[in-house]
């Protein structure tokens, strides 16, 4: 892996390895109680049943939308590079930047949660009569107040992330997962008449959920040594760098989170109701739907397969690895930036690749076992598991993202990601309104996948050329035996699959997916093992800061 691994003291644990297992554990345990989420979800709803399941996911991206720009995205990945720089020479002039940071955040936040209140209230006074839409708009309003708790929320834990702190963030995403399951199992089926009310009980949850949330995360901040201190004019300068650098990331950002709000949109308004009509009014009915109602129910419950891999590993590795590069960047320390995206790179894709490949062969007893109940029959189960193996298909690359920019982030450049990033979502704009008429709702899978693919290539080739130099002939070793071990756990999983067949009782299903999950499990990690893999290992804690035992060299 080169000069870092090596120089690293023998036994001591690399500091991105061991930041990495603890966020994503507590990714493991946030991903695995957001699948029961989904599941009681489906089976309150059903896919298509009345269109609810379709206008709940609808709604739900307008909080995460904004979330996923000043949350996890562009405030923090801004944030967090000058807050590492100051609290390397000044701790206090670090928290007079956090505390001016947060109060100027929450009041932005305030007035923007106000205007989408009140654009959504002026929508629905003209819009509410349209089926679908007043209950659409309704949800919305109902969880926007989620947006200030969850971005205030994130900047106390990219503050913690600063700190070296990982254990509660990761933890905290847990408590919105609660609030909902609370919903759906002890509130919904008592007290909420149909399934309209019911859909409002599970927003209420939500920004319930952002109060916890932020709550939960204050006390350890105050722990490790922070004090509320709001002095403008020492805060004023950091926070005008971090303001500075935020400008490229939200734009490079807003255009990807966006798209997947149209990819939504598309899926939605592009969608026939079983009793509406079937041609598109203002085509003049020449053109028949593409979607049938609960396509963006399966877009929503594909997209929650695939974010399962992409939270346990690529989020994960993205989170521990941004404040390590960008100490190095601070440091001007660029071979060790360059070693350890390397590392970084190579842990996702030696765990992102058979994940996706895992979720194409599973697809169909996957949907089955976690779905088909209640509402949620077995066509619904079916439409659900062609999303899933269409979005699998990039599984690899959705987890390679996060970590590749963090790359770029660290090094002070945000317009590559952005000009990177618009040409894919014109990619993935064109591929969209090709292919949801021959593929339906699973065109906006496979167009979401070809994009992210083309987008991570061509960013990592531009960060090696332009920035610091990636170890290739180690990262295409790394490839190969990925690769290798991939094709080899797939055969031994189909032929699993294969011998066991479909039982539509719970433990027939839960041998169709364990079974061939654990047979494709043992055999991808022996083989990997066997052809010198070592990145498993690390990951396990059953090897020290080198990949390649400290001696071998790929």
């Amino acid at each position: 892996m080169g000069h870092y691994d090596r120089t690293m003291p023998q036994g001591k644990r690399h500091p991105l390895i061991a930041a990495t297992r603890v966020t994503s554990l507590g990714t493991l345990a946030s991903r695995t109680l957001g699948m029961v989420r989904d599941m009681a979800t489906a089976a309150l709803f059903g896919l298509s049943y009345g269109g609810v399941m379709d206008a709940l996911a609808l709604a739900i991206r307008v909080p995460n939308l904004f979330r996923r720009l000043f949350a996890e995205g562009a405030l923090a990945a801004s944030y967090l590079p000058v807050l590492t720089q100051l609290l390397e020479k000044d701790r206090r002039h670090a928290w007079q930047l956090a505390s001016v940071l947060l109060t100027c955040l929450a009041a932005f936040l305030l007035g923007l949660l106000l205007v989408g209140e009140l654009i959504c209230g002026l929508l629905w006074l003209i819009l509410g009569d349209v089926p679908g839409v007043g209950l659409v708009l309704g949800l919305t309003a109902t969880m926007l107040p989620y947006t200030l708790f969850i971005c205030v929320g994130a900047q106390v834990a990219a503050t913690l992330h600063a700190l070296s702190h990982f254990a509660v963030p990761a933890l905290a995403p847990t408590i919105l997962n609660i609030c909902w399951l609370l919903g759906a199992w002890a509130i919904c089926p008592w007290f909420a008449p149909d399934e309209e009310a019911q859909a409002y009980v599970l927003a209420v949850c939500v920004p319930v959920a952002g109060v916890l949330q932020l709550a939960f995360q204050i006390p350890v901040l105050v722990k490790l040594g922070f004090r509320f201190d709001f002095h403008w004019q020492a805060g004023r300068d950091a926070l005008g760098r971090v303001l500075q650098a935020m400008g490229p990331m939200v734009l490079g950002l807003a255009v990807t989170q966006v798209n997947t709000f149209l990819d939504s949109l598309l899926a939605w308004g592009l969608a026939a109701a079983p009793d509406g009509p079937q041609r598109i009014a203002w085509l003049g009915d020449a053109v028949a739907y593409p979607m049938q109602q609960g396509a963006n129910a399966a877009v929503y419950l594909g997209e929650r397969l695939y974010q399962f891999p992409l939270g346990i590993l690529g989020i994960a590795v993205a989170t521990a690895i941004f404040p390590l590069l960008s100490r190095h960047a601070a440091r001007g320390q660029h071979d060790r930036l360059g070693a350890d995206l390397t590392l970084g790179l190579r842990l996702v894709l030696c765990l992102g690749v058979p994940a996706g490949a895992g979720l194409v062969l599973l697809a169909e007893p996957l949907a089955r076992l976690l779905f088909e109940r209640g509402n949620f029959d077995a066509a619904d189960a079916a439409r659900t598991a062609q999303m899933i193996s269409s979005y699998a298909l990039g599984v690899w690359a959705y987890c390679a993202l996060p970590v590749i920019v963090r790359g770029f982030y660290a090094m002070e450049d945000r317009l590559t990601p952005v000009r990177v990033g618009l040409w894919a979502v014109g990619l993935n704009f064109v591929l969209n309104v090709t292919l949801i008429w021959p593929l339906a709702e699973r065109g906006l899978a496979v167009a979401t996948s070809v994009a992210a693919c083309v987008q991570v290539v061509a960013l990592v080739v531009l960060f090696s050329k332009r920035k610091s130099p990636l170890d290739w002939p180690i990262l295409l070793v790394t490839i190969g035996r990925t690769l290798a071990s991939t094709a080899l756990m797939v055969t031994a999983g189909w032929v699993t699959l294969g011998r066991i067949a479909p039982d539509g009782t719970l433990v027939g299903q839960l041998l169709r997916v364990g079974a061939p999950l654990a047979v494709s499990l043992a055999v991808y990690t022996v083989v990997y093992r066997l052809l010198g893999g070592r990145e498993i290992g690390m990951l396990l804690g059953r090897h020290g800061s080198s990949p390649d035992g400290g001696s071998e060299v790929d």
